[in-house]
């Protein structure tokens, strides 16, 4: 049986976290266990700087993993902090800062406590890939409008509960392709474009952008745009009361 975790601090699986440490020592690897994500990095990076400027803003990363965006992040200018509940993929994240020299504030701990501690803090917050590995997705989004400052943006990416999405995200890419290990992702837990937008609508944030990416194992490309499918980014943002109070009233 999976043991789960779903207090307001505790929102992870356990076998998750044990299955990503496992597998901590080849996060730096572009040829390892997590070649998908060193593909996916420089289209993620520019679906997030071709709509807010990176230089000197405040970013969280959640579920930073071993820090590659993290990492692009800091090199595009930005003050970045990058939280997960894997304490050895962080371990690994930190032992790469001394190679790169790249200055990224690692902490382990969930976005739920994050937010009680540091409510309004973060230009920007981006979280790819970690909210179909969590046992309540729209816990970390109240979270993340939490964290935000208002005006602040957030950038997103999962994978759509579709037919399509099984048979590539888990029958090809674990299975077949054999580009990511065996019980990487659970299709119960994909989530809809539909219902992420409801949930950060709930939490007093506005969506400005789905975005389809595709991603080609066989020739290592990846597209932005077109069909979400399978896999999709999303840009939201907080709305600053003050700006929205001018526009009311100059309406």
């Amino acid at each position: 049986m999976t043991t789960t975790h779903k207090s307001d601090y505790e929102n992870y699986d356990v076998a998750e976290q044990r299955q990503f440490d496992a597998l901590a020592s080849g996060w730096w690897d572009p040829q390892g266990p997590f070649k998908p994500l060193h593909d996916l990095n420089p289209a993620r990076l520019t679906f997030v700087t071709e709509r807010c400027s990176l230089r000197d803003a405040t970013v969280l990363d959640v579920g930073c993993g071993g820090g590659i965006l993290a990492e692009a992040m800091a090199k595009a200018g930005a003050q970045v902090t990058g939280i997960d509940v894997a304490g050895k993929v962080l371990a690994i994240a930190r032992l790469h800062q001394h190679e790169s020299a790249v200055e990224v504030d690692y902490h382990e701990l969930t976005i739920e406590a994050w937010a009680d501690a540091h409510p309004a803090s973060a230009d920007v917050v981006t979280c790819m890939e970690m909210i179909e590995h969590v046992p309540d997705p729209a816990s970390v989004i109240r979270a993340i409008g939490t964290v935000l400052k208002p005006g602040g943006q957030c950038f997103l990416s999962t994978l759509n509960r579709t037919p399509a999405a099984f048979l590539l995200g888990i029958v090809g890419a674990e299975h077949i392709v054999r580009i990511l290990p065996v019980g990487t992702h659970r299709y119960d837990r994909f989530v809809r474009p539909s219902e992420l937008c409801d949930w950060l609508r709930r939490a007093a944030l506005e969506v400005g952008e789905v975005c389809g990416i595709h991603y080609n194992p066989l020739s290592r490309t990846v597209k932005l745009g077109g069909s979400v499918t399978v896999n999709y980014l999303v840009h939201a943002f907080k709305s600053d009361a003050e700006q929205a109070h001018a526009r009311e009233a100059a309406d």
